[in-house]
């Protein structure tokens, strides 16, 4: 049994394995990477959909910049994270992989594409949250639930009033974020890299 599960109701036969499956971290990452290789390499290097490449790129370059943003403000399991884009919500890192995965489907340009990422998305990322928001819960007793109460899960909660008097700017706290945490004590670089290196390979297509 997954440790991510071990505090659920107990399952047994095929319901136990999907759960499992459902809750598998290296699964849920290597799946991910292989999606990308594969939307990548059958890309259609000549989009019927006018500027369909440039809304794909800005979608990826935003949800991996939304990661490096993201990854510099965490320590893994030691402090929780309410600063920064976790002042919008709560689960940033997977709003980023969303964008990325969002904008691969558009390079794709192929139905196929679409429809994987969705059905990728829909078993492995509420499990995801669902795990992290119940850790989180744990080893942060005192602070999660006011934090988690005002906070949504993935769509960035913005203060209208807030944006147009300038106070956007103090909550993005971006003088908070370390460089240290993004770039190595989270790995962002791995990602980013393997990102940019297949885009490089189908820009050349073009």
């Amino acid at each position: 049994m997954s440790h991510r599960t071990h505090d659920l109701p107990k399952l047994s036969g095929f319901s136990h394995l999907i759960r499992e499956l459902r809750y598998h971290e290296f699964s849920r990452q290597g799946i991910g990477i292989i999606l990308v290789s594969i939307f990548c390499y059958f890309a259609d290097p000549y989009p019927s959909v006018p500027f369909q490449h440039y809304i794909a790129l800005s979608l990826i370059i935003l949800g991996l910049s939304t990661r490096m943003y993201a990854s510099g403000f965490v320590l893994k399991n030691k402090e929780l994270s309410t600063t920064g884009p976790y002042a919008f919500m709560r689960h940033p890192l997977y709003t980023g992989n969303i964008m990325i995965l969002i904008g691969l489907c558009l390079i794709n340009g192929f139905f196929w594409s679409f429809l994987t990422a969705l059905i990728f998305l829909w078993f492995y990322y509420p499990p995801a949250i669902e795990y992290e928001d119940r850790k989180l819960k744990s080893l942060f007793p005192d602070t999660w639930e006011e934090w988690a109460s005002r906070t949504p899960a993935l769509m960035p909660k913005m203060d209208l009033k807030g944006t147009i008097n300038g106070k956007i700017f103090s909550q993005l706290d971006l003088r908070s974020w370390s460089l240290r945490k993004s770039l190595i004590t989270n790995y962002e670089p791995v990602i980013v890299i393997y990102v940019l290196t297949w885009l490089v390979i189908i820009m050349n297509r073009v």
